[in-house]
């Protein structure tokens, strides 16, 4: 089911990371970001593999991060990898369409580099009117962001002007968190009293 989690692991080491990948694909994708020090402790010893290694895989998916198709609009809040189920959710809507949703994709970050899928984001937007992509930068003084042109400020806190500006009503809209739990708390804590509001947060892999 889109949206949901699995859990890989190596050197006896396992953690939970959102499926990126559709249901109906071959292959199973995740988004791993190596973050500088200290490195998660999953993460680091995933990142010393060469490719072709291999990994234990748990047999189920799980999580009840879900797709409400009964709202008409869906407004995606991710942080970096949090974007992961939000692609499994909008590959797997445009594989096999049901309704005619909108889908309003705002993804946070501190530098441009961190949106790992911008490309495919902007693309869905540039070629399906129902695809809104958004993504802003929270760092938009710093070398490492030179040239960005885009949205600036957390991500949590464009959400109220962008539901605004579309005129996204409560009883029609479910909004989705999924990344770095105070942004998750601070979504819930803005718009929880009046729109629906589901939450995944990714706690640290330091331990």
């Amino acid at each position: 089911m889109p949206g949901q989690y699995c859990t890989i692991g190596t050197g006896g080491v396992e953690r939970p990371y959102s499926i990126a990948s559709a249901p109906h694909e071959e292959e199973l994708e995740l988004f791993i970001e190596l973050v500088q020090p200290p490195h998660g402790k999953l993460t680091r010893l995933l990142h010393q593999l060469q490719e072709g290694a291999a990994v234990t895989l748990r047999p189920q998916p799980k999580g009840r991060f879900a797709f409400r198709p009964e709202f008409r609009n869906h407004v995606f809040v991710a942080t970096v990898t949090g974007i992961a189920p939000f692609v499994s959710m909008l590959r797997s809507h445009l594989h096999r369409p049901t309704g005619e949703p909108q889908f309003h994709v705002l993804e946070g970050a501190s530098y441009a580099d961190e949106f790992g899928y911008a490309t495919e984001m902007r693309d869905l937007a540039a070629t399906h009117a129902f695809v809104h992509y958004v993504p802003s930068v929270s760092r938009p003084g710093d070398a490492r962001n030179a040239g960005w042109t885009g949205a600036t400020g957390r991500i949590n806190a464009l959400v109220e002007p962008h539901l605004a500006s579309h005129a996204l009503a409560p009883d029609e809209t479910c909004i989705y968190a999924c990344g770095h739990p105070a942004m998750i708390d601070d979504v819930r804590e803005r718009l929880g009293g009046a729109y629906t509001v589901e939450l995944e947060r990714f706690w640290t892999d330091a331990v």
